[in-house]
């Protein structure tokens, strides 16, 4: 079935819920509603750079990453401070350099509960990333960078040694302090990623399962027109958006070209004596939510979907409950999310469906590139 603006906007007021466990239970469905009125305020405009990745600490420090750079000496990661953009954690790790000690292409930002930056510096193969540039297995480039906002000093440096670097296309981050884990999204690999913090070394789960692959019936279509390139092959995304409760109990993924959102307790993500077939027991079905992006939660339980096919950003609460935060024609492929101490919600758009390659050559891009915020639910 093909999914339509209009289709997508009707979708979010009737969400299937899911309680049980990998798809057996039964739907009940449930009403939207909208919360309340928010209105969204620039934080940042960053000219013709794209910028993806976004986070906050305690204190309301936002981070943004711009993965456009690609190691050319221009500002890789950075913090926004009242509206200007300054390098971070120095200027150093934004120039050109050896990989292990300088930044090549930002992809995905996350701040943890002890206000660690962790840093997802990704350049996939190019047959594993959503442009799908080439069909070859040359090796991608992976390293995850944890940096101390309380200090701005790097504090550790992972490489992902076992990965398959030719496959592998790690997209989306979250940091799980308490079983001291990392887990990531990969589309490249159709998988979740999960790095041991401690001894350095990855699994690779639920590689190629109905929870993370797409649905090739589900194209996204704005205004009436498919996104595809030259070639008619549609845009793609197999797992993507992923959200970390606080309380660390729920991980939450979604591919963007599938309906349905999916969660998993991460006590099995993170018990290394499970198979990957004892894993996927254990995936729960959550809502039917259609197109979403970037995906993130928030200390009350809230976990935010957000979808460029209606310019929206929505939440399901801890009751199961979907409502709408924003709706907002700037909402344009918003694509990475971080959670305020000042009752905001903050996050980028990648405008991704207005790239020359995806909208028949003709670059569509509503510049300056921004970041947004809005205010949480009351």
């Amino acid at each position: 079935m093909k999914f339509s603006r209009l289709l997508l906007a009707a979708a979010i007021p009737l969400c299937s819920l899911y309680t049980a466990q990998a798809m057996a239970a039964q739907p009940a469905v449930m009403s939207a509603s909208i919360s309340e009125k928010a209105e969204l305020e620039t934080v940042a405009a960053f000219g013709n750079h794209m910028a993806i990745g976004l986070s906050v600490n305690s204190q309301n420090r936002v981070f943004t990453g711009f993965p456009g750079a690609d190691g050319d000496g221009n500002l890789s990661l950075v913090e926004i401070k009242d509206g200007k953009l300054t390098a971070y954690p120095d200027k150093a790790w934004n120039e050109k350099g050896d990989y292990g000690s300088h930044f090549l292409r930002v992809q995905d930002l996350f701040v943890d509960s002890n206000d660690m930056l962790w840093v997802l510096d990704s350049k996939p193969s190019p047959s594993a990333n959503v442009f799908r540039d080439e069909a070859k297995d040359v090796p991608g480039q992976f390293k995850l960078v944890k940096i101390n906002t309380k200090t701005d000093q790097v504090e550790k440096v992972y490489l992902f040694d076992d990965l398959d670097k030719a496959r592998a296309g790690l997209n989306d981050m979250r940091i799980d302090t308490e079983k001291n884990y990392a887990y990531f999204s990969d589309p490249g690999m159709s998988a979740i990623v999960v790095l041991n913090l401690e001894t350095e070394k990855t699994r690779v789960l639920l590689k190629g399962s109905p929870y993370t692959t797409i649905d090739k019936d589900f194209v996204l279509t704005y205004d009436g027109t498919v996104m595809q390139d030259k070639n008619g092959n549609p845009f793609t995304s197999a797992v993507n958006g992923i959200a970390l409760t606080h309380d660390f109990k729920y991980f939450y993924f979604k591919p963007i070209n599938k309906a349905e959102l999916f969660r998993i307790e991460t006590r099995y993500l993170a018990d290394e004596s499970l198979s990957d077939q004892d894993v996927a027991k254990h995936v729960e079905e959550v809502a039917k939510v259609g197109v979403t992006h970037g995906l993130v939660a928030d200390k009350s339980g809230n976990v935010y979907l957000t979808t460029s096919e209606d310019y929206s950003i929505s939440y399901i609460t801890p009751k199961g409950e979907i409502k709408r935060l924003v709706q907002d024609p700037r909402i344009l492929w918003p694509d990475s999310l971080g959670v305020g101490s000042d009752g905001y919600l903050y996050f980028t758009c990648a405008q991704l469906q207005l790239l020359a390659q995806w909208s028949g050559g003709k670059d569509r891009t509503a510049y300056p590139y921004r970041a947004y915020r809005v205010k949480l639910p009351s």
